[in-house]
């Protein structure tokens, strides 16, 4: 198995991928400069959002850790940030300055100080076309697969999720461990009923106390809402494709977990440590909630399993689709990038693990996924403190 990839080291070591300048909107009101600027200059994504301003507190600091996050994830080379006035506790100065703390170039564009939009926009291009040049002369370098962070999602699960697709990311992210890695799943929904295999995995009673409680804390806030969880979930395309219950789901979900031991578990959007193994992150089931949650965190990278075909792609963090669904592969190729449906004809877990590994890498390495080609950024929303299910 091949131990290594080639990637961008940055100044605080981690190693991205991808070496984007990144558009990164502070408010609501940024979206359109930060989009205008991504459509005119090459090798510039935007990340856009509703949120950043009226806020409440504990939703304003989830916001502001999310934007934080995505600023200081290894694969945006440079980052521009860019507000519509001040909102204080979210301001592009005071995301700039956390960013500012991993090295890479950062500046900030403020639509009104610049006088509108228009003097905005043309502020941020000059930036981006100069970033650009001052990043695009770094060369990749080959680095030990124990620099990768490896995010791993589902969506649109059924039945052959955790037969198929789930158990395949489970052998990547035992294969990545071992090489001194380190693995990122959440999704705390589809935790509810794994509760016996999350005490049996944790490395420590505490790592289970806390995720334990994330799953306890994450149903009150649903049930207070007057509505139980278990009317959403699961979903109706689960139920379409064969699923049952939330218990079913869960136990099919957790096939991505792999073998090893659960080492740490945060909250959402908060950067994982450093020690090798498998970290989980308290996110809502929601993809685009979750997935962005771990790309906070600093992945590189991120498998996203499907059982009915998915098109979701973050912005930032590498998401490549796979499938052990052989009618979902049929229809929904042109969005997916791996098919393990031949796992059903006997081909063993360790030779679809392999195949699904070989593209990692090959990401890594700087391949494009076929999102990535269309320019389709789907895959970035922030979760609230309000519950999302």
């Amino acid at each position: 198995m091949r131990d290594y990839f080639y990637g961008y080291p940055r100044p605080d070591g981690q190693v991205g991928i991808r070496n984007h300048v990144l558009m990164l909107s502070g408010t609501l009101y940024a979206n359109p400069t930060c989009e205008r600027v991504a459509h005119l200059v090459q090798n510039t994504v935007p990340i856009v959002h509703p949120l950043g301003r009226c806020q409440i507190a504990p939703d304003l600091a989830q916001t502001f850790r999310t934007l934080v996050g995505h600023g200081k994830n290894p694969n945006a080379g440079a980052v521009i940030v860019v507000d519509h006035f001040k909102e204080q506790g979210c301001t592009a100065e005071e995301i700039a300055h956390e960013v500012a703390a991993t090295g890479k170039p950062v500046e900030v564009v403020n639509i009104r100080r610049e006088g509108g939009a228009v003097s905005a926009l043309a502020k941020a291009v000059r930036l981006a076309v100069d970033m650009n040049r001052r990043i695009t002369g770094q060369q990749r370098e080959r680095v030990s697969l124990s620099r990768l962070v490896y995010g791993f999602n589902c969506g649109t699960s059924d039945v052959t999720s955790g037969l198929a697709h789930n158990r395949c990311v489970g052998w990547v992210v035992d294969r990545v461990i071992e090489a001194g890695g380190r693995a990122l799943g959440a999704e705390t929904t589809e935790m509810m009923g794994g509760e016996d295999l999350i005490r049996q995995r944790a490395k420590t009673p505490e790592i289970a106390a806390k995720l334990l409680g994330m799953i306890e804390r994450m149903e009150k806030r649903i049930l207070a809402c007057g509505v139980d969880m278990r009317g959403s979930q699961p979903t109706g395309d689960n139920i379409a494709g064969g699923l049952s219950t939330i218990e079913e789901k869960s136990l099919g979900a957790m096939q991505k977990w792999g073998s090893k031991p659960i080492v740490g578990v945060v909250e959402y959007a908060e950067p994982i440590g450093p020690e090798p193994g498998l970290w989980l992150m308290d996110t809502p089931g929601h993809g685009g909630e979750s997935i962005t949650g771990i790309a906070a965190a600093g992945a590189q990278v991120m498998s996203f399993s499907t059982g009915g075909g998915h098109t979701i792609n973050h912005p930032l963090m590498i998401t490549m689709r796979l499938t052990g669904n052989r009618q979902s592969w049929e229809q929904m190729h042109e969005t997916m990038e791996v098919d393990v449906s031949d796992m059903f004809e006997g081909t063993s877990l360790e030779e679809a693990g392999r195949r699904l590994l070989d593209e990692v890498l090959d990401l890594c390495d700087g391949k494009m996924t076929k999102a990535e080609a269309m320019r389709e950024f789907n895959g970035f929303a922030i979760n609230r403190c309000g519950p999302s299910v």
